[in-house]
């Protein structure tokens, strides 16, 4: 049943209807008087904007093919007035763990949310618990995932499950089930990225003055389906979008690559199946009917592209029409100076590079996490920083300008003095990754990545994870050159020249996994796999 779009909100922090603002009215409503700042410049607050798969490549700001064609006024804003992270990485390119991991400062391994099947206890501590008992009101706004009851927050209002792109059921803490308990919460009318937006605004405008804030506006955007608002229907219009060089990446033995991956023809089938019987899948896809009967293998890739593309931007394009207006929201407010605000995707998505779409793998459109960030106090305008930034360093970093301890089993650092363009002595120079689930034709892997190198050992064995696939496959291994083949396209494992960089790069391995803690222990099937495959060193 659709309930009135305001009750959610109404419920949840028992405020008017003024809650949903409609779209383009957020900088008409009056401006709070300079008294409000005053009162707030002491602890900076935080605006927390995360959003699904929106990567790098559709940002605007990390060039790239795209980059002229991304609607992104306001990401670019954002990175003229703070700064950008050229090097952020996730540690586990899927939503449920990167999401455990934003949250608790730790990885996989040690927060326990492994794969898309595991959930978040309420009990386990993160970063929105040590603010709110640091004296910090607390809000989550959209996308949770994590499958059970948010904690941490004063008031949440967040969508069931993966949450749909147009009338969201949306469930707040009276109406809260588990998402294994199936559908519950309020059906919201209108588009769920200008809802969330909407929902964010109205709590900052309606919060108790003189104390900071930490507000997380989740949007679903720019996760499959991909869907965008009727207003940006016409938006790319006879354009046609430049290809990835790897498009027509058809042969695994001319890249060295070993795994199958998510080819973008999966994508065509789903559309095609979507097309013809649209109840039979889980997502409403835009723009449909869709075929590729009777096209050449590269002709049909190359339309399935150009579908991909226009929706997915036109899906970003919302997102940030919705940050320019919770932008202008802190301007309204007299927020904005001493308001923290970050803008970061999940993880990254393949746009047609390697002929994939999906994420998952640690490649780089999959394993970088877009990144910018604003706080005109401390944070240098106009700057970029190439350190390695990991997601489980996000709680460091929001603890340390809250001035309260990370989580307890947080293993992150806060990049606070690195954001002001002064990085600290003994910063890492590489970065552990593990991507757990387990599927033939996206190995379960782990791997290291320093400035120059990287390298993956794809172990293809599902080690009792959820959701994985039973029969493990031969483990391979990869090897890229990152300066001299950014676009990771020759793998030089076995290449003699590289010997001593694997080598290097296998002990880094090693050392990474004793340090973090994920050695696998009680895994034998684990230890056997190192000993044959690392007994050399």
């Amino acid at each position: 049943m659709t309930l009135n779009p305001n009750r959610c909100a109404m419920k949840i922090c028992a405020m008017e209807k003024r809650w949903l603002i409609p779209l383009g009215l957020a900088g008409s409503l009056p401006a709070a008087a300079l008294s409000c700042a005053e009162e707030e410049r002491e602890r900076p607050n935080i605006l927390f904007i995360l959003s699904d798969d929106h990567t790098s490549q559709a940002w605007g700001i990390y060039g790239g093919i795209l980059s002229r064609h991304a609607h992104s006024a306001n990401i670019r804003r954002l990175a003229a007035e703070g700064c950008v992270l050229d090097n952020c990485f996730c540690t586990n390119s899927i939503s449920v763990p990167s999401r455990a991991a934003m949250l608790t400062g730790a990885y996989s391994h040690r927060n326990g949310v492994y794969t898309l099947s595991d959930a978040l206890p309420p009990e386990a501590d993160n970063i929105a618990r040590r603010l709110q008992a640091g004296g910090y009101q607390t809000a989550l706004f959209g996308k949770w995932h994590l499958a059970k009851r948010p904690a941490g927050f004063d008031r949440f209002c967040v969508f069931n499950g993966q949450g749909d792109y147009r009338n969201p059921v949306m469930k707040s803490d009276d109406s809260w089930a588990d998402d294994a308990d199936g559908a519950h919460g309020d059906t919201l009318s209108g588009f769920s990225t200008d809802i969330v937006a909407n929902l964010t605004i109205g709590w900052i405008r309606n919060r108790k003055k003189g104390k900071p804030f930490l507000a997380c506006c989740h949007f679903k955007a720019t996760h499959e389906p991909f869907d965008f608002p009727d207003r940006l229907k016409r938006l790319y219009d006879g354009v046609v979008f430049p290809e990835p060089e790897s498009l027509m990446d058809f042969d695994m033995a001319s890249s060295g690559r070993t795994f199958t991956g998510q080819p973008l023809e999966r994508l065509a089938a789903r559309w095609e199946q979507a097309t013809k019987a649209p109840e039979s899948w889980w997502c409403a896809y835009p723009e449909l009917p869709f075929s590729v009967q009777g096209l050449s293998r590269e002709a049909a890739r190359k339309k399935t592209y150009q579908k991909l593309i226009k929706d997915y931007l036109r899906c970003g394009a919302a997102i940030d029409e919705n940050i320019g207006r919770l932008l202008q929201a802190l301007d309204d407010e007299g927020l904005s100076r001493n308001t923290v605000v970050v803008y970061v995707s999940d993880q990254g998505y393949f746009l047609g590079e390697h002929g994939f779409f999906d994420k998952r793998m640690m490649y780089e459109e999959s394993l970088r996490m877009p990144f910018v960030v604003r706080y005109p106090q401390e944070i240098p305008a106009g700057t970029r920083s190439k350190d390695i930034i990991l997601n489980v360093d996000f709680a460091a970093l929001l603890a340390d300008y809250a001035g309260v301890q990370p989580p307890e089993r947080s293993q992150g650092k806060s990049f606070r003095q690195n954001l002001q363009g002064s990085t600290p002595d003994g910063w890492r120079q590489s970065m552990y990754y593990r991507y757990w689930t387990h599927h033939a034709n996206r190995p379960a892997h782990f791997g290291v990545r320093s400035h120059r190198y990287k390298l993956m050992f794809l172990y293809g064995d599902p080690l009792s994870t959820k959701g994985s696939e039973p029969a493990p496959v031969a483990p391979t291994w990869e090897f890229f050159d990152l300066a001299t083949d950014p676009r990771e396209a020759r793998n030089q494992y076995h290449n003699p020249q590289y010997r001593d960089a694997v080598d290097q790069m296998k002990r880094e391995l090693l050392r990474l996994r004793e340090e973090l803690g994920d050695t696998d222990p009680e895994t034998p099937r684990m230890q056997e796999m190192l000993r044959q495959h690392l007994q050399e060193l």
